[in-house]
């Protein structure tokens, strides 16, 4: 993690990193203000509140109460050698505690990363650079030793030149990279993360057998993201890129729905609108883009190529977003290397969803097999040593399909963790699953895996399959853990030879598809340099059900997003008709806002918290609704999860209501004392919230301009960066 840290007046620093500031000055024995922690003190403070947090956590996990656990931190500094110091942390718990969890919560402490980075005794390199921003860039930099170069399956060139091209790329862009976390706690399976200094939103995780391999899934990852637009999915990208010649590719076309809203001739195809629009119900108005919002200029559609013929189709932005998020995207040193990534990815994902909704028990992969694959049986060995039984399957459904899955079962909680992958190579689609596995996961992060069932109804529930898409960590079936597996095992291989063998994989990978009746649609995006690629099969390869385009599409923020930015500014007559929009439109109360509209907000803002529901009470109250207002605080004091301030201040909006509307109680009989009970500064913007001198209390005045979101702005930023980069791409072939 970088923290960039600027001087203040006197003594003052302020350290900046993801969202947060940090404040540092010295005592005034050192001729500093006091006007806050020291540096070392607030490294004092990290290791105890580490500590702190594993406590929590190792009690969390199983149901421990720590109102009454107690824990402190002291330095002992010797007199001689005042950078020679000792450590004492000790923890107070209560008498009703087991012994067992007593040895547990000690042993939690002993897992802190302040202390184990402390122990093993971090190197410290300072150093002058020229530029901050571009030394960045050089930790990503692989320079093999002694000339050696690694290759691995499925790689058309050696990792240490996958990292350079990538890094250099990146760099090229303006983006700077850091390494926000490793993890390596089992033999052979290493994962880490990382993003964007400037905008830490952009995020990827890498997973593989060594660190080297990790890193380029990682950085191979964040290349996809950006070449596909993913981490800017669902966000407002501001009034000027709408306007732009293109909003999201140069090669973007944009068409105008017909009459009565119909759906334009230039869109699409008769397989794809058999598909997509099986009732006749999708309209014109359901596949205006959330990015840009611009009404005016129609539908912005991305051309793909479709397989079978070499035709180009053109797909609404839309429509991929709401139905297929991250599926099917890849990037690669070859077009076939990334086609072969993207085909495995879409199989991994169907045949994991036929698998578990199907509750279809899988053969295991003979004792013999995995002998074969010595570095992924060590680390299978070492989930196995850690107290966590591994059941290895074949996923291939009799040979049809190249995936496989690892399942890891928690004894000590009774959940379990169904893991696939899918590549040509049965080696390396098992080292997928493996890896996959414990991606970002802690051992800690182990005991919050669900446990499995026998309700179908739960399994097949399509809100499951979201779950196991995001972080597979969806409901599995009992049905699933069955001795009598439903096929036989299959020691299947569908890699291919020699220098070609990725292109080789991809036909082999279109085929199965072709076999199955499955048409494939792919757009190939090389404008930033690297070649990136999207595959979408109509009918397979959709996270999301197709009914979402009509009843739950993320472009919904188009009647919300105008209004809701320019809240301070709207008469009653427009907040009545926005309040009426937030009642009508079946929202989820407690969804946030910010999702909503597709902004971007600092969570720990007013903004960042704000819930559907809230909005809605802030409105009844600046419309004076009291009783309206009042039923909503009421329900936010019992189910909303909001910050202890904001809380505070609801409570006294409560009482402060709950006197307003009885006529036989007297406001000013009460308030010297609710001043006294939540003070004069939360008291002072409850009346105005009842008087109307204040309004939206909590939220900063803002619009369309974005103003003071700051978070959203480094968000656009980031996209800007690709923008220019497309442009100047634009330009070169033009000439």
């Amino acid at each position: 993690m970088e923290i960039k840290v600027n001087f203040l007046d006197k003594l003052r620093l302020e350290a900046k990193f993801d969202d947060f500031t940090v404040i540092a000055d010295q005592p005034i024995r050192y001729k500093g203000d006091g006007s806050a922690p020291g540096p070392y003190d607030y490294f004092l403070a990290s290791s105890a509140l580490c500590a702190a947090y594993f406590v929590k956590l190792y009690c969390d996990t199983r149901n421990i109460p720590t109102e009454n656990i107690r824990l402190s931190h002291n330095n002992i500094v010797d007199p001689e050698n005042r950078y020679q110091q000792t450590f004492k942390i000790q923890i107070e718990l209560p008498p009703d505690i087991s012994d067992k969890d007593r040895q547990g919560i000690l042993r939690s402490i002993d897992r802190c990363t302040v202390k184990k980075v402390v122990q093993t005794g971090p190197e410290f390199l300072i150093e002058e650079v020229a530029n901050l921003d571009a030394h960045a860039q050089a930790l990503l930099a692989m320079s093999p030793a002694n000339d050696t170069l690694t290759y691995i399956a499925g790689k058309d060139l050696p990792l240490e030149q996958t990292i350079n091209n990538m890094s250099a790329l990146l760099a090229g862009l303006g983006i700077k990279i850091e390494i926000a976390s490793w993890r390596n706690i089992i033999p052979n399976v290493w994962s880490l993360h990382i993003r964007d200094a400037h905008s830490p939103m952009c995020f990827t995780n890498g997973k593989g057998a060594t660190k080297e391999s990790a890193l380029a899934s990682a950085l191979g990852e964040y290349i996809e993201r950006l070449s596909n637009n993913h981490f800017y999915a669902g966000s407002y990208w501001g009034e000027d890129i709408a306007n732009e010649a293109f909003v999201h590719y140069p090669n973007e076309r944009w068409f105008k729905p017909g009459r009565k809203d119909a759906l334009p001739k230039e869109i699409l195809d008769e397989y794809t609108l058999d598909i997509y629009n099986p009732d006749a119900e999708l309209r014109g108005s359901h596949l205006i883009d959330t990015n840009s919002g611009n009404i005016e200029r129609g539908i912005c559609s991305l051309p793909f190529v479709r397989q079978s013929d070499g035709e180009i189709v053109y797909f609404p932005s839309n429509l991929i977003e709401n139905l297929y998020v991250s599926n099917g995207m890849s990037a690669g040193n070859t077009l076939a290397e990334a086609q072969v990534q993207c085909l495995s990815e879409i199989f991994e994902r169907a045949v994991k969803r036929e698998i578990l909704e199907g509750e279809i028990t899988l053969p295991d992969v003979p004792q013999a097999v995995l002998a074969k694959y010595p570095r992924i049986l060590a680390g299978i060995q070492g989930l196995e040593e850690q107290g966590f039984p591994v059941l290895v399957k074949d996923a291939s459904l009799g040979g049809v399909y190249p995936v496989m899955c690892v399942t890891l079962m928690n004894p000590r909680t009774g959940g379990v963790f169904a893991s696939f992958g899918a590549h040509p190579s049965l080696e390396v689609a098992l080292e997928r699953s493996l890896t996959e596995l414990l991606q970002g996961r802690s051992f800690e992060g182990l005991n919050d895996l669900p446990q499995p069932t026998f309700a179908s109804e739960a399994v097949t529930e399509p809100n499951n399959f979201v779950e196991h898409f995001i972080d597979s960590s969806g409901i599995v079936s009992w049905r699933f853990f069955s001795a009598k597996a439903d096929y036989d095992f299959v020691e299947w291989d569908f890699s291919g030879k020699g220098e070609n063998s990725n292109i080789q994989e991809a036909e082999t990978l279109f085929g199965i598809l072709e076999a199955m009746g499955k048409e494939a649609y792919v757009a190939v995006y090389d404008q930033l340099g690297a070649t990136a690629c999207r595959i979408l099969v109509p009918g397979y390869s959709e996270v999301y059900p197709v009914e979402d385009l009509v009843w739950d599409n993320t472009n919904k923020s188009l009647l919300f997003r105008s209004d809701i930015l320019n809240l301070h500014r709207l008469d009653d007559k427009s907040l009545e008709a926005l309040l009426e929009r937030l009642e009508n439109n079946e929202l989820d109360d407690y969804g946030d806002i910010g999702t909503l509209i597709g902004i971007d907000f600092d969570e720990n803002t007013g903004w960042g918290q704000l819930t559907v529901q809230e909005l809605k009470l802030l409105i009844h109250l600046a419309l004076k609704q009291f009783d309206e207002a009042h039923e909503l605080v009421g329900a936010f004091l019992q189910y909303n999860d909001n910050t202890l301030e904001r809380g505070l201040f609801y409570q006294a909006l409560n009482v402060v209501l709950e006197v307003a509307l009885d006529d036989e109680l007297e406001l000013d009989d009460y308030e010297v004392n609710f001043r006294r009970m939540f003070g004069d500064d939360r008291m002072d913007a409850v009346m105005g919230s009842v008087d109307g001198s204040v309004r939206f209390f909590g939220l900063t005045p803002t619009s369309m301009k974005l103003e003071g979101l700051d978070r959203h702005h480094r968000l656009i930023d980031s996209y800007r960066k690709l923008h220019k980069a497309r442009a100047n791409w634009l330009l070169s072939q033009l000439k």
